[in-house]
C-alpha cells in the first residue's frame, strides 16, 4: 500500500492507495485552530497520533511526499516560511520512517503531476487545474463545496496527497517493468 502526503503546517492532505492503485483513504488533519495548535510542537503530536491509527489500519509499503517548498518566489514566500515548511515536512518524514520503518522518498508536484497526465496551461492557477482534473478522472474523488460555491480548502491538499501518491505509484509500476 501507498501512503502520499502533502505536508503543511496548515492542512495536510492524505491519500492511502491500495497495491492496485484504488483509494483506500484519502482525507485531511486540520492543524490551523490556534487555540489547539498553538505551535509546532502541538500539531506534530496531533499528526504523530494520526500516522499512528494508519499504520493500525493499513500495511503501508511505501511513502511518497510532497518536498517543502525549495524555492523562493519574490513576493510571494518569505524565508521563514519555507524555513518552517522545511522543518514540518522534515519532522513528519522521521515520524513517518520511525512508524513505518520505511524512508520516504520526495517527488516534486511539477513531476507529480507530469507522471499524471496533468500538463497545466500558462497562466492558471495549478491547484485548480489538478482539482478539475481530479474531478473529471476520478470517480472515487469527491469534493465538498462551501457556501460560495468554491471547493473547500482542504479539499486542495486531498487533491495534491492524491497526485503525489498516483505518481507514486506510477514510478513503482516503471520499476516493475
Amino acid at each position: 500500500m501507498i501512503l502520499g502526503l502533502d505536508i503543511s503546517t496548515s492542512i495536510t492532505g492524505y491519500t492511502i492507495l491500495l497495491n492496485n492503485g484504488k483509494i483506500a483513504e484519502i482525507g485531511h488533519w486540520d492543524t490551523r485552530n490556534k487555540k489547539h495548535f498553538s505551535d509546532m510542537f502541538s500539531k506534530v503530536i496531533f499528526i504523530k497520533k494520526q500516522i499512528e491509527r494508519i499504520s493500525k489500519d493499513y500495511p503501508i509499503d511505501h511513502i511518497f511526499i510532497e518536498p517543502a517548498l525549495n524555492m523562493f518566489m519574490m513576493g510571494r514566500t518569505s524565508s521563514h516560511t519555507i524555513s518552517t515548511l522545511t522543518k514540518f515536512n522534515g519532522i513528519l518524514s522521521w515520524l513517518c520512517y520511525e512508524e513505518f520503518g520505511i524512508k520516504p522518498e520526495y517527488i516534486p508536484a511539477i513531476s507529480a503531476r507530469k507522471k499524471c497526465g496533468i500538463t497545466i496551461k500558462r497562466g492558471t492557477k495549478a491547484k485548480e487545474q489538478v482539482m478539475n482534473f481530479l474531478i473529471d478522472n476520478e470517480p472515487d474523488f469527491t469534493v465538498q463545496y462551501g457556501r460560495t460555491g468554491k471547493p473547500k480548502p482542504y479539499c486542495y491538499d486531498q487533491a495534491d496527497s492524491l497526485i503525489i501518491a498516483r505518481a507514486g505509484f506510477e514510478c513503482l509500476k516503471e520499476k516493475l517493468e
